[in-house]
């Protein structure tokens, strides 16, 4: 085989392999973005429409509530709003973690508390591609509002802590009572976790909040949606 031969087969490999990549970097910045887009506005439609169809009523008081029924694994059950990632910020939360949940918005993790119950409701989101949910985690602060609907009820937390670096096998960090946590006592919690750095997944960035306020969804949108 002559070198002219060799260098042509090699360049032509090179091309197709670099166009390979091309269209792999496209998947993973455009389209993945689009699917999880699509995804997550059926789940929030979804959501809306079932809850139009039962108007919620206003909540009992707290010692007279029943339990609520468990979250259905795949499924959303609310919407949450962090007003400092955007204004019009807002994703799905299904119940669950995998792979398949986090494609469609945020997941609950389903051995954490649910929504505005005592303990820690915890709930992770991809940092890049699918919709880059949490891209701008890096800029949450104390004082942020996290705000969550779901068929009856508004709740607003406040985060207490800047992002928090660990490893992934840190699962500490969603106990109910995180050790590492600003809180030294049981209370009504919220987690949100993602990837770090920015397109890799070599450690995690955790933030930290309490339960500020709740507002049944009759009364209109909480004051924390205004900033």
């Amino acid at each position: 085989m002559s070198v002219r031969i060799v260098v042509r087969t090699f360049s032509e490999l090179c091309l197709t392999v670099g166009t390979l990549i091309v269209l792999f970097v496209v998947y993973l910045l455009y389209w993945t973005g689009v699917k999880a887009d699509n995804a997550a506005s059926d789940q929030m439609s979804g959501l809306q429409q079932q809850w139009a169809q039962s108007p919620p009523p206003l909540p009992a008081a707290p010692q007279k509530a029943a339990p609520p029924p468990a979250y259905s694994e795949g499924r959303s059950f609310a919407v949450m709003y962090i007003p400092r990632l955007g204004k019009d910020w807002h994703k799905p939360v299904l119940e669950g973690t995998a792979v398949k949940d986090l494609q469609k918005g945020l997941g609950h993790y389903a051995n954490t508390a649910q929504l505005g119950r005592q303990g820690n409701f915890s709930v992770a989101g991809h940092r890049r591609t699918y919709g880059d949910p949490f891209k701008d985690f890096p800029e949450l602060r104390p004082g942020d509002a996290v705000v969550l609907r779901d068929d009856t009820t508004w709740y607003t937390y406040r985060i207490d802590n800047k992002p928090y670096r660990t490893v992934p096998g840190d699962v500490g960090v969603i106990d109910p009572l995180p050790a590492k946590s600003p809180f030294r006592s049981p209370g009504r919690y919220l987690t949100l976790t993602t990837c770090d750095p920015e397109w890799g997944s070599s450690h995690r960035l955790i933030v930290w909040g309490h339960l500020d306020s709740t507002l049944p969804v009759t009364q209109g949108k909480p004051t924390a949606l205004d900033g």
